[in-house]
């Protein structure tokens, strides 16, 4: 009596209910995907480096392989994001270095980190698009980073705080973080935020245009809009609670 009130779902009915479940987007995990690994090397790769430099540069070795390797036999998924792994392995490769054995220099962290800068600029019409978008986008707020501080007078301060014991990091970086508060010296801070955030705008809107490299416009966007994030929060700490600063 009751097999008649119960109706095996036809084909149609089921492929309108798979149509109403909500899926999950890749392109935009990608984009959070590539955020989570600008923010990896601050809680990893900081405190790894400053222990063992020479463990953490064959680590690039591991992260590169995995990514070629997702890219060659991975999922849908993987295949996309193998690229950022293999764009990610350049800036962990370059940050080793400098952290690892030239921190006490701060003219050499730029010319470090754009180590692989004649590759990803060669790679971008390649397959490896999203791997160089990562790195370019990862350069790009880095030199922002840096010439902003040198502009502030911060960077007189890098010498003293990467060499200062742990009790005495924290109270250099409050007052390097002071230094920017000064009217001059905000003023290039605010601009320099005001250009990231122009930038990332501008990423975003070539994102949002159907080409070939819209996802690369994507990573990038979501790279540099990061990278903006989390100086922002180094900032603050180091004004506020200078004992974390030293944690990102």
């Amino acid at each position: 009596m009751l097999s008649g009130l119960i109706q095996t779902p036809t084909s149609e009915t089921k492929a309108l209910v798979m149509s109403q479940v909500p899926t999950f987007s890749f392109p935009r995990s990608l984009s959070l995907w590539a955020s989570a690994l600008v923010v990896l090397p601050v809680f990893l790769q900081a405190p790894w480096v400053r222990f063992h430099p020479v463990s953490s540069c064959v680590f690039t070795a591991v992260l590169l392989t995995t990514g070629i390797v997702a890219v060659q036999v991975g999922t849908r998924s993987w295949k996309e994001f193998g690229p950022l792994l293999v764009g990610f392995s350049g800036s962990w490769l370059a940050g080793t270095l400098f952290w690892g054995w030239l921190r006490t220099h701060p003219v050499l962290h730029l010319p470090v980190e754009a180590i692989a800068l004649p590759l990803a600029v060669g790679g971008l019409n390649s397959r490896w698009k999203l791997s160089c978008s990562f790195y370019l986008a990862s350069l790009l707020g880095t030199a922002i980073t840096d010439i902003t501080m040198a502009l502030t007078g911060v960077m007189s301060f890098w010498p003293e705080v990467v060499k200062a014991t742990s009790n005495e990091a924290p109270h250099l970086l409050n007052e390097a973080a002071k230094q920017v508060l000064q009217p001059t010296s905000f003023l290039i801070l605010v601009s320099a935020a005001g250009l990231v955030l122009w930038l990332a705008k501008q990423f975003w809107t070539q994102a949002a245009r159907s080409s070939k490299h819209q996802e690369a416009w994507r990573i990038a966007a979501a790279v540099l809009s990061t990278t903006l994030l989390i100086d922002a929060l180094f900032l603050v700490l180091s004004l506020s609670v200078p004992s974390l600063s030293g944690l990102i």
